[in-house]
C-alpha cells in the first residue's frame, strides 16, 4: 500500500514539473513578478520591468551589453547598477538555455514565436490603438506587473 502511495505521489510530482517544463511552449499565463528594487526602479523608469524568464540568459546579457542604444534610446547605467541588473535578469532568466546553432539570442519578447502565435488575431484595432505598442502588456494584462498575463 505504501509502495502504491509513493509511486502515485511520484507521478504527480513527475507530471507537475514535466507542465511547468512546457509551460511557456504556448506563452505564459504566470510568471515570477520582479522582486528587484533597483531592477524595477532602473528598467521601470522607462517601461513595464519585463520579467527575466520570458528572455534566456544570453538575451539578457546581450540587452545589458547594448544599453548605449536600448532600442534607440541610451539606457547607460553607472557599472555598478549595470552588473546588479545583469545578474538579477541571468539568475532570474527563462529555463531554456540558448543554444547559438538557433542563431543569434532574441532580444524583442514580442518576436519570439509563441507571443506572435498567442497574440495573432487577438487584438482589435481599437485595443491596439489604446495600447499604441505590442510593448505595452499593461494596456490588455493589467496585472502584467505582478507577472499575471492570463487574459480569461
Amino acid at each position: 500500500m505504501k509502495k502504491a502511495i509513493f509511486t502515485l505521489t511520484g507521478a504527480f510530482v513527475l507530471a507537475g514539473m514535466l507542465s511547468s517544463s512546457f509551460a511557456y511552449a504556448d506563452g505564459p499565463d504566470w510568471v515570477p513578478p520582479i522582486r528587484d528594487k533597483l531592477v524595477k526602479a532602473e528598467c521601470g523608469a522607462c517601461h513595464l520591468t519585463y520579467q527575466p524568464a520570458f528572455l534566456p540568459a544570453k538575451s539578457w546579457k546581450k540587452i545589458m551589453a547594448g544599453l548605449d542604444d536600448h532600442f534607440g534610446e541610451d539606457a547607460t547605467l553607472d557599472k555598478d547598477a549595470a552588473q546588479k541588473i545583469e545578474a538579477y535578469l541571468v539568475t532570474n532568466s527563462g529555463r531554456r538555455k540558448w543554444n547559438d546553432s538557433w542563431g543569434k539570442p532574441p532580444i524583442r519578447i514580442t518576436k519570439l514565436r509563441w507571443f506572435v502565435k498567442e497574440h495573432r488575431g487577438e487584438i482589435s484595432r481599437r485595443a491596439m490603438k489604446k495600447a499604441g505598442t505590442m510593448t505595452n502588456c499593461k494596456a490588455c494584462h493589467l496585472a502584467a506587473e505582478r507577472g499575471n498575463y492570463d487574459d480569461d
